[in-house]
């Protein structure tokens, strides 16, 4: 089986906005660019408020147990459900889970078995 990774990324906003402008530029000029998928994040600071320990969990959850509904995930984290469900929407919001619905209920799904932290110097 082939690990799939998702790219998480700390850059300051002056970096992230000259990413966009070369990315821009190079559009303009017809060439090439190379699709990057991940998140990013302005500092380290930022990057620990989202991906807490909690939100680490769930996420290792969902990989692994594949709950079927949030009720599911929440029982499995033992945590109460209005909590792991404001976890999910921010998680969701940051591209780190997609939700299936299936039969009146919402599934949180992970389509990635890694995370790669990059941090630019």
């Amino acid at each position: 089986m082939k690990v799939k990774k998702i790219k998480i990324g700390i850059k300051n906003v002056k970096t992230a906005l000259n990413d966009f402008v070369r990315t821009g530029e190079a559009i303009e000029q017809g060439k090439k660019v190379k699709k990057e998928a991940g998140v990013y994040f302005t500092s380290l600071e930022t990057f620990r408020k989202a991906l807490t320990p909690k939100r680490l969990e769930l996420l290792h959850i969902i990989k692994t147990r594949k709950p079927s509904s949030i009720n599911e995930l929440a029982r499995f984290a033992k945590r109460d459900i209005k909590n792991v469900a404001d976890d999910l929407k921010y998680l969701g919001q940051i591209g780190l889970i997609e939700r299936e619905e299936t039969d009146r209920k919402t599934k949180p799904v992970v389509y990635y078995d890694r995370i790669a932290l990059e941090i630019a110097v």
